[in-house]
Order: C-alpha cells, then structure tokens, then sequence
C-alpha cells in the first residue's frame, strides 16, 4: 500500500507567495490602468483630430482658411453642438477592447476664434499661408517691389492735395477780373497822363502857327487769336470723376451691402482662456504678405468678386457699403497722386515750362491784361497736369501701365490738345512696360491704411462672399473655431475616474 504524501507550507514561504500575488495584482492593475490612460488619451486624439477634420471647406477652398464652423448649421455660436460632435467620435474609440470605460462628463475649457486678439488669429493664417506659399525670395521681391513706392507716392498725393487745396483754378476768374481791373487802371492813368502832355505841345503849336495835320493816328496791331484751356479744363473738372475715366463698356457696380452686420461695425463674440503667445506682429514683411493675400483673395475693379460688393480691394480703402462710392475713393486718390506726379514733370521739364509761358502770354496779351499772365501760368500748370492725370487714370482702369515718374518720351497729352482732351483720352494714352498697374497702386495704397482697418474690412468681405452662398445667409466668423482646449471624466473598470485635458489648434 503506497504511502500518503502530505504537503505543508512554512510561514515564511506563505509571505511570499501573498507578497507576489500582491505585486502580480498590482502590475496587472498598473497595466489596465495604464491601458486604460492610453486608450483615453488615443480618443481624445482622434476625436479632436476629427473634429478639426470637420473644417469649414468654403473657408478652404476659397480663402485658405481653416476654421470650423461653430454654429454647426445654427445661427450663432453652439459650443453644445461641437462638443456633442467631439463626443460621438471619442465613444466608439472607449469602447475597443476589454476596458469597460464609460465617459461621465466633458466639454470644452478654452476656445479661440477667428476674430479673437483684434483679428490676429485671422490674419496670422493667411500670413502664414503666403508665406508657404511664396517662400522667403518671393517674400523678398514683393517688399523690394512695393515699399520703394510707398514714400513716394505718399509725396506725390500730399503734393496733388496742396495743388488741389490751393484753389488755383477756383480763383482763376477773381484773379483774372482782378488783373483786367487793375489793367484798365493803369491804362486810364497811362492816357490821363498822355492826354496831359497832348495838350500842352497842341497850345504851344497854335501860338507858333504850327500845323499839326501832318500828325498821324497809328493804331495798335490786334494779337492774334489764341485759344485759351483754361475755362474748358474748368468745366471738365465739374464732371462727374468715373465718367471721365472708367470705360463706358465696362460699366461700374451699383451692388450694396448693409454694413451694420459686418464684423468691422458689430459686437464680436470671444473666445476664452487660449491666449495666444507671440501672436501679434506688426513686421512690414508679415504686412506685404497679408496685402498679397488680399490682392489674392478678394476682388478688385479689374478682377470684380462674383458676390457682395465686387470691388472689394477698393472697400478696403473706402469702407463705404456701394462699389461705386469705394471706387470713387480710390479714383480720387490715383487722380491726386497722378496729379502730383504731373505737376513736378511739368516744373522740371525747361520745354514744357516755355510752352505754359509762351501760352501765357498769349492768352494774357489776347485779353489785353498783361499782369494777368502769373495767374495763367499758374492755372495752365494746373490745368495740364490734371487733363495728363485723366489720361493716366483712363489707362490704369483700361488695364494698362503708367511709370511711376514721367520723362518726355511718357507723356501723352500735348499743350495744344488740351482744349480737345474729351475728345483725346483714348487716342493720346498709351501703356508704358515697367509702369504701375492699378493693382499695383492698390497695393500700395494699401500700405497707408491702418492694420486694424484693413484687418476688419478683409473680414467683412469674406463674410459677405460666403453669406451670399445658399444656405451660409447667418455665416459670422466670430463663429469659426482656430483652437480648443477639451476636457473630459471617464471611469475606467467602474471604479476609477481619470480626467485628460488636451489643446488643439490649426497653428
């Protein structure tokens, strides 16, 4: 009969088994923890990276943006919505595998929108898409083609604005009725004078016995006829500025918008707690880079917008709620910048100098007031440059090129044309290689508007393109999303609760 075998287990040896069933217990827990913590964080991930998959595709494709659209088909901003959207791709990720994880609670601890920081959010994403895009030679090329310019054509319109304050040609029939009153003066005096003198010599005559039939009567040549510019100068300058340069085939928009909805006139919402480090930046090559995005994006009267107001460069400028009136602004400043640029060609130009002074004198001998000739002089210069700046302009809105300074061989508009310039505008412009195009005057324009300016009105010509679309009548981008910080509680194996915070941002 076989003999029994009885087992038995020391203390000591009991210790250490309890000892590394404990250590076996906890590192399995440690491990379903620890499993658990990444398969939290991996749905926070991709349901963030989702979320932000979700991005406005207008937005994109027309402008480069990425934002989403937080109003998630509603009217304003519906911070509910998102998170739900968050949620519904974090669930299915919780429930992979054995961990029983269950999500409690969650939303959203921080955001930052479009408009967020006076609009830098928006513009640093367009810097940053131009200079993606163009890389750092073709940032070099747009600062050395524009900010060479920008002084000046800044001259050149305080100069046209002092021609224009002068009121030259305002005062032109003062000063000319003036100078004649002051002719005839002189004339009388002249004669009252000579008549004097006349009558002496004819008594001491009489007393002689002297004959005076032998005296002649010589009369005066008349001068010959000359035409004078100045008053049809004058009456152009009572037309209308579009009609004298903008082509009658192309027409002008009369499209409006009401600007009391738009983000540079309305209430913006804001986001919270995501303040952004080292986001601003007032560089002159972040500021090309965002013009050039403008000059991309938006449309202008040479490229019109196919929605809201077609001349949207032009509103940058003007900020007024009808293309016409913004492209009146703009004719206005390229006439007083051309005219300033005339002016001084004309004062250095010996030629045309005897020319005016030549003319001058003609007109003033032709109305027999000598001392007027100052004035006319004065009114020509006036008168010449601005019928030249005409011409000029009527290239720039026909597409052509116009040199930023004249020589001789530039200018279009003779002295003796002047009177016919209705009649010459077409005939006598002529397109220069190497000039300025209006959209190269838009640009640098441009650069004397104020950042903030051109920051909100940029806004509020995307908002109104992307308004008119079907569907998008309520799109604000006070609504659309750049950052978000998320926070959730979800409780692992029933027991224990673990909290993730994450941020993430298109930049």
């Amino acid at each position: 009969m076989p003999m029994e075998k009885k087992g038995s287990i020391t203390v000591f040896l009991a210790l250490i088994l309890s000892l590394l069933l404990s250590l076996v217990t906890t590192g399995i827990q440690s491990v379903q923890a620890a499993a658990a913590r990444a398969q939290i964080l991996n749905s926070m991930d991709i349901g963030l990276y989702s979320l932000f998959g979700q991005y406005d595709r207008f937005l994109m494709n027309e402008y480069d943006l990425f934002f989403i659209d937080g109003t998630q088909g509603s009217s304003g901003l519906n911070l509910g919505a998102v998170y739900d959207n968050l949620e519904s791709y974090m669930k299915p990720v919780l429930k992979q595998n054995s961990q029983k994880l269950t999500l409690k609670q969650g939303g959203f601890t921080g955001y930052r929108l479009a408009t967020d920081e006076d609009g830098e959010v928006f513009f640093r994403q367009a810097v940053t898409f131009m200079r993606d895009t163009l890389g750092s030679q073709g940032v070099g090329l747009l600062l050395d083609r524009y900010h060479k310019k920008e002084e000046k054509i800044r001259q050149a319109e305080e100069a046209g604005r002092q021609s224009e304050d002068g009121n030259s040609l305002e005062n032109y029939d003062a000063e000319m009725d003036s100078a004649a009153q002051k002719s005839q003066e002189a004339e009388a005096a002249s004669k009252a004078e000579n008549g004097s003198g006349a009558n002496d010599i004819f008594g001491s005559g009489e007393e002689s016995g002297g004959n005076t039939g032998g005296n002649e009567i010589v009369e005066a040549p008349k001068p010959s006829a000359v035409t004078n510019p100045i008053p049809v100068i004058k009456q152009i300058r009572k037309m209308g500025l579009l009609d004298l340069v903008v082509p009658a085939d192309h027409g002008i928009s009369e499209n409006q918008v009401s600007l009391s909805d738009l983000v540079s006139h309305r209430q913006l919402q804001e986001g919270i707690n995501l303040p952004a480090e080292n986001i601003r930046t007032s560089s002159a090559t972040s500021q090309i880079l965002y013009q050039q995005y403008l000059m991309e994006h938006l449309g202008n009267y040479r490229e019109p917008s196919t929605a809201g107001l077609k001349y949207q460069i032009e509103y940058l400028l003007g900020g007024k709620s009808s293309d016409r009136e913004n492209l009146q602004t703009v004719a206005r400043r390229l006439l007083l910048i051309r005219e300033g640029i005339n002016v001084s060609a004309l004062m250095t130009d010996v030629s045309k100098r005897a020319q005016i002074q030549a003319l001058a004198l003609a007109v003033a001998s032709g109305f027999l007031i000598p001392p007027a000739a100052v004035v006319i002089e004065t009114a020509l210069i006036l008168c010449w440059s601005f019928a030249e700046s005409i011409v000029d302009l009527r290239e720039l809105f026909h597409g052509g090129k116009v040199p930023l300074v004249k020589t001789a061989a530039d200018w279009q508009l003779s002295l003796e044309n002047l009177p016919n310039l209705l009649q010459k505008m077409d005939s006598e412009r002529k397109d220069v290689e190497g000039g300025m195009s209006y959209e190269d005057y838009l640009q640098v324009l441009l650069l004397s508007t104020s950042r903030s300016q051109k920051l909100k009105r940029g806004m509020d010509m995307i908002e109104t393109e992307i308004r008119a679309a079907k569907g998008r009548e309520q799109f604000r981008l006070d609504c659309c999303i750049e950052a978000i910080e998320a926070s959730v509680d979800v409780r692992a194996n029933r027991s224990r609760t673990y909290t993730v915070t994450k941020q993430y941002s298109y930049i």
